[in-house]
């Protein structure tokens, strides 16, 4: 059954626009709190990232958790995975995030972490759906939630990531340019850096509640590029506005994105005998990758695009490493959500153990030339079950044979047809990518 508010993460709008609203979050909180908290003595978390907007968001919910009888412990600005982290060890019944991640500012959402730290199950979502449905009834005041405050969340968080770095290894030998995206890793990732040792630059780390993502971050990572070429450091590392997305910058001021990320991670684990399994990317995941795992002979599975599907293959095929190009890259050999400033980490460690830099690292895997056309379309079609186009696919594979890559896939948010299109050769690739645009815009416009 298709749920009405919950997408493939979470509750995302723009403020002051339904379901981004005083009004919808109290009943959130407390549809939330008879779902999660159904328990006596139940307790649920809340976070937040640097939006002005999360003041009043986490005051609604916070009523509406008191009013379903469930106490809530508040944590203040977090990154995401911070929230998965402290609600398994805190032993809360949930966590709650609100964040709406690389968005800007005038966006918020919600997310919510099951007690194991996990993104909740589908029938959880559509049993708070079904309780946003009734009236809400407060509980009567012996029974109402009391509300308290984490005061040592971050510290706690600073110390578990300092924890997935060899106890051996320091990063005294780096100088580090780290980009916070004004958002919620700007009082966490400097201090987790620094305590390892590293000479730190930090930018994107004033965050007013408006310049979360605005020119920073993952998303923008054009300042961080120069800022290590002018500080002549190593590398520079940048997250999302809540910290679960990281991509990084070579000492050349190149950037190297999840992918390569996500191989030298794996590389590094498979040269250790510690890869437990194969990798996960998505239909996203450039060719390159699959095509330099093939060579170590390393398996590789596509999920659907989203950290959502990559995590539900990993944990189907007990295997522990895997991401997306975007730079949400899981270890589940650390934890158990995408984690920004957990995989710089096992990446920092591959460059100190390897005594090498991250360009030569990244340098093993080629990326193939990506071409990526938007066709927008009245009404989005069944693709598989449409001849034509299906016809017209057909023959691009086949003009790319085993150097390339096609897919078609309707956009989750929009009413537009994705046509990518990648491959060894970029004029091909190019040439294909536009006669594929180009039919599906005649066939469905």
């Amino acid at each position: 059954m298709k749920k009405q508010f919950f997408g493939t993460d979470g509750i995302r709008g723009t403020v002051g626009s339904y379901p981004i609203t005083p009004d919808f979050m109290l009943k959130l909180g407390w549809a939330a709190g008879r779902v999660l908290g159904a328990e006596q003595g139940s307790k649920i978390l809340i976070g937040k990232d640097t939006r002005i907007s999360g003041y009043m968001i986490e005051s609604a919910l916070e009523a509406g958790l008191s009013a379903a009888g469930v106490d809530i412990q508040l944590l203040g600005p977090m990154p995401t995975p911070a929230i998965a982290y402290l609600t398994r060890t805190l032993k809360a019944q949930a966590g709650i995030v609100i964040s709406a991640s690389h968005n800007p500012f005038a966006d918020n959402g919600i997310k919510f972490f099951s007690a194991e730290g996990t993104k909740l199950a589908d029938d959880v979502e559509h049993a708070i759906e079904a309780e946003l449905q009734k009236e809400i009834a407060c509980c009567e005041s012996a029974v109402l939630g009391k509300a308290s405050r984490v005061s040592d969340a971050p510290g706690r968080y600073i110390e578990f990531c300092k924890n997935t770095f060899p106890a051996e290894l320091n990063l005294k030998q780096l100088k580090i340019v780290v980009d916070c995206a004004n958002g919620a890793t700007y009082h966490i990732a400097p201090k987790v850096f620094t305590e390892l040792g590293a000479e730190l630059i930090s930018i994107g780390a004033s965050p007013d509640g408006m310049n979360i993502n605005h020119g920073y971050g993952s998303t923008h990572p054009e300042n961080l590029q120069k800022e290590v070429l002018a500080h002549k450091a190593d590398l520079g590392v940048a997250f999302d506005g809540d910290g679960d997305r990281l991509i990084m910058v070579d000492h050349e001021g190149q950037l190297v994105d999840g992918d390569q990320l996500l191989y030298v991670m794996a590389m590094a684990a498979y040269a250790k005998g510690g890869l437990k399994g194969g990798v996960v990317g998505t239909l996203m995941t450039n060719l390159g990758l699959e095509h330099a795992f093939e060579q170590h002979e390393i398996p590789f599975s596509r999920a659907g695009v989203g950290d959502r599907y990559v995590m539900e293959q990993l944990l189907d095929k007990n295997w522990r490493l895997g991401g997306e190009s975007s730079g949400h890259l899981i270890c589940l050999q650390q934890t158990t959500t995408g984690d920004g400033i957990v995989a710089a980490l096992q990446v920092l460690a591959a460059i100190v153990e390897q005594g090498t830099s991250l360009k030569e690292l990244a340098s093993g895997m080629k990326k193939y030339p990506m071409v990526l056309i938007n066709v927008r379309v009245t009404e989005k079609p069944d693709l598989d079950n449409h001849a034509e186009i299906q016809s017209a696919v057909a023959a691009a594979e086949a003009e790319l044979a085993d150097s390339g890559r096609v897919l078609l896939r309707p956009s989750g948010t929009e009413p537009l047809i994705r046509v990518m299109v990648e491959g060894q050769d970029k004029s091909q690739v190019e040439s294909v990518a536009n006669k594929l645009a180009d039919m599906v815009k005649k066939t469905l416009t």
